[in-house]
């Protein structure tokens, strides 16, 4: 049997029309043709000798063939290589996102429940040094972002189209996969075991809420509720690819920010309890308040996740020479980020200003429903734990697309074709239930915000620093060589100091910790 080439090229026709030629993969799409080197050079390109006054004595019939030369010469400086397996896998199957599309998915993958538990780490950290913490974090994920976005491209003809890809073109194919593995894989398998958790908990309080005193027959139990939630995240997952679920990223953004917006806005609105104070928790040992603190650290890094998914997002958009893919999505990652930094800023301060130390454990949700249960509306709180429902369930979705992702292409790697329908249903239902058997196992998971945080902070503030210097080779000695080694060395020793802060914290508190208290 012959060997498939690892791309096809289809030849240029002799007629003007296809100007562009383009790379066959094996789905059949068609995605922009690569680069070659000629259009490197920056003082002479192929196409530097069609111009208005070359082409004027030309006819008309000679003038368009040349016109249609260029426009292929001009794409030819953008000759990408693309591995034909892509085509069949979720993450590169299709290729037509969008601006609107990378803001849909940032948002959905940018904010959401970790943002609930910002004002447990301003009780141990206080008003100063909660807003500087929280500050800094912001800027400092915004600049790795934009890293990320300008190294998907950064080496002329090779689209680095997932994290681990990137990482392994920085520190080399072994050191790569044994850096970045980890951490990006328990990112997206440990916040979607903790949403299953998140979920189940909270369709738990929302039945009770709306069934209220009326409730006679015997309720579900928690892990029943786990269950019911995990059943409605494999029915969803079922959509084929990361383009496909946008729409579940716009509905996941905008729950996101209207129930954030709720919950801070209800908190301020009511009257602050009597015994309040903005004094920062301390522990009898110092080394207890040390360890607080570094958790509380934690926790607020934790905040801000989904730098593991831009490349895979940034993958799902068509790129040329003209028009590169880095451009619409530093343009929707702007607009989500901005609507971030509006809702984690007041759910921080509003939260901390509302209720101070006496913060619980499980955030400000959990204040707001052991505190205000009875002065809010009993409608108003069920829709507000409705909408963070809506929101687990697509979180759920572009958190776990990587993981399928994986599978799928160690399917298809062995078998050389692309997967069934059942197959990728087999899956995608196998994922959801070991991550609610992980759930059912670990149930204290959803409290360990600080210890998340801790490990998985070097995807987002230290390995692109590293990333950037490693492959853009900026001058030795530079501002920018020392800033970016210097923000990546401390991404790894914050790592190593919120992972014991957390670890502390959990032993500490017996594995007790609850996001929510379900009666």
């Amino acid at each position: 049997m012959e060997e498939r080439p690892e791309t096809e090229l289809i030849s240029i026709p002799a007629t003007p029309r296809a100007s562009t030629p383009e790379i066959l993969t094996p789905s059949g799409q068609r995605s922009p043709r690569p680069a070659s080197k000629e259009a490197k050079s920056a003082a002479w390109t192929p196409t530097s000798f069609i111009s208005p006054r070359f082409l004027s004595p030309i006819g008309t019939p000679m003038k368009r063939v040349l016109v249609n030369m260029k426009g292929y010469l001009e794409e030819v400086g953008h000759l990408t290589k693309l591995n034909p397996q892509d085509a069949w896998l979720p993450i590169t199957e299709s290729r037509n996102g969008n601006a609107h599309y990378a803001a849909f998915h940032n948002l959905n993958a940018g904010v959401g429940f970790q943002a609930l538990v910002l004002p447990v780490a301003f009780a141990f950290l206080g008003w100063s040094w909660g807003i500087l913490s929280l500050t800094i974090a912001y800027c400092w994920q915004l600049y790795t972002l934009w890293i990320l976005v300008q190294l998907h491209e950064a080496v002329p003809g090779k689209r680095y189209n997932r994290y681990v890809e990137l990482a392994q073109a920085a520190f080399g194919e072994r050191l790569g996969v044994w850096l970045a593995l980890f951490p990006t894989v328990y990112l997206s398998a440990g916040t979607a075991t903790a949403l299953i958790l998140i979920g189940g908990e909270t369709m738990k309080l929302f039945f009770q809420i709306v069934c209220g005193p009326l409730c006679t027959s015997n309720p579900l139990t928690t892990v029943e509720w786990y269950l019911v939630f995990t059943s409605l995240c494999i029915v969803l997952s079922q959509l084929p690819n990361l383009n496909s679920i946008a729409g579940l990223s716009l509905i996941g953004a905008v729950t996101a920010i209207t129930y954030s917006t709720m919950v801070w806005v209800l908190s301020v609105s009511q009257q602050r309890p009597p015994t309040i104070s903005y004094e920062p928790l301390s522990l009898p040992s110092f080394s207890g308040s040390a360890f607080s603190a570094l958790n509380a650290l934690g926790i607020v890094a934790f905040a801000f996740r989904g730098h593991n998914l831009v490349l895979e997002i940034q993958a799902t958009m068509p790129s040329t020479f003209k028009h590169p893919a880095h451009v619409p999505m530093w343009k929707g990652a702007k607009v989500a980020y901005f609507f971030i930094a509006m809702c984690v800023f007041p759910i921080a301060i509003g939260g901390y200003w509302a209720y101070g130390n006496l913060m619980p454990s499980g955030g400000i949700l959990n204040a707001l429903y052991a505190f205000h249960s009875h002065d809010i509306p009993r409608g108003l709180l069920a829709v507000t734990f409705l909408l963070v429902v809506f929101n687990c369930l697509s979180s759920f979705q572009i958190y776990s697309m990587p993981a399928f992702d994986s599978f799928e292409a160690g399917y298809t790697s062995r078998t050389n074709r692309p997967c069934s329908i059942w197959v990728r249903s087999g899956f995608r239902v196998f994922y959801g239930f070991i991550s609610f058997f992980i759930g059912v196992a670990l149930p204290f998971l959803s409290s360990l915000a600080g210890l998340l945080g801790g490990l998985t902070l070097p995807v987002t503030f230290a390995y692109p620093c590293f990333m950037w210097v490693l492959i853009k080779k900026p001058s030795k000695y530079s501002f920018n060589w020392y800033f970016n080694w210097i923000l990546g060395w401390l991404g790894v020793a914050f790592s190593l100091a919120f992972s014991i802060g957390g670890i502390w914290s959990m032993v500490n508190s017996g594995l007790k910790l609850k996001f929510f208290k379900p009666n």
